[in-house]
């Protein structure tokens, strides 16, 4: 085959370059995707804890309530746990031990910019955060739950939730040693499950305990989301904003003192 004329045409001339910003960050967003789901770990803290707490909370009288049903008090805290452990946990575990081993050195010394590197996490938390609240809904609907209010309103606190959780893990696994993030994340977590207002009512703590733990992100979290799946109300300003005031704060800092070595 003769291939001078397809040369000169410049048909087969190579195209030297970066791939398009929007499939590094696709392909990104699947290689990490999988990371996370072939870790045995991972799968633990995202997927079968938060359905099994919703199963026996749901079913087993181990906290009492104050009123209503204990499915519309504990699904929207479970998918509040759900959020925190995918964004946040997860997350900061993750990217501290990429940054201890190099990984994210490496990363910075290829074509692909900080940028996509970044969206290509955040795309891969919302994509197991939507595998999350599946699962959790299912589970959820067999034991009896039955959801109500604006799809939208539970979208915006997911989004909110999940920015604030990511500005905190990427600050954590930034700036401190990775078995140290690791620490930290693991004690952060058990400590908003049971102050957070995901298994134990903040009704249970005096009120002026209450009042400063309704400023956790995980409380306003859980609060907003019962509010409208429970309630059927529309978006709570003091959550809403509370979630917001987290994510600027974490994200800011973030950007500030994130350091990739």
């Amino acid at each position: 085959m003769n291939t001078e004329p397809l040369l000169r045409t410049g048909a087969l001339a190579p195209a030297a370059g970066p791939a398009p910003l929007a499939r590094m960050v696709a392909r990104q967003t699947r290689i990490e995707l999988r990371l996370t789901l072939r870790n045995g770990e991972q799968l633990l803290l995202n997927l079968i804890l938060p359905v099994l707490f919703v199963v026996v909370l749901v079913t087993e009288p181990f906290v009492e309530i104050d009123g209503g049903s204990r499915s519309g008090f504990f699904v929207p805290g479970v998918l509040a746990l759900a959020v925190m452990s995918a964004a946040f946990t997860g997350q900061a575990i993750a990217t501290g031990f990429e940054r201890k081993y190099g990984v994210l050195k490496r990363l910075g010394a290829t074509a692909l910019p900080r940028s996509a590197l970044l969206l290509g996490k955040t795309g891969a938390v919302g994509c197991l955060e939507l595998l999350q609240i599946l699962l959790i809904a299912l589970a959820a609907v067999a034991v009896g739950w039955r959801p109500h209010g604006s799809p939208l309103a539970v979208g915006i606190l997911v989004v909110l939730g999940t920015a604030a959780f990511s500005g905190l893990a990427l600050l954590i696994a930034g700036t401190l040693r990775a078995e140290t993030t690791l620490a930290l994340a693991n004690i952060v977590w058990f400590g908003l499950l049971l102050a957070g207002d995901v298994v134990f009512p903040l009704s249970k703590f005096p009120t002026a305990v209450a009042d400063v733990l309704g400023y956790l992100p995980t409380a306003a979290l859980a609060h907003g989301l019962r509010a409208v799946l429970r309630d059927g109300h529309g978006l709570n300003a003091h959550d809403t904003l509370t979630l917001l005031a987290w994510a600027i704060v974490g994200l800011t800092a973030a950007a500030r003192w994130f350091r990739w070595e």
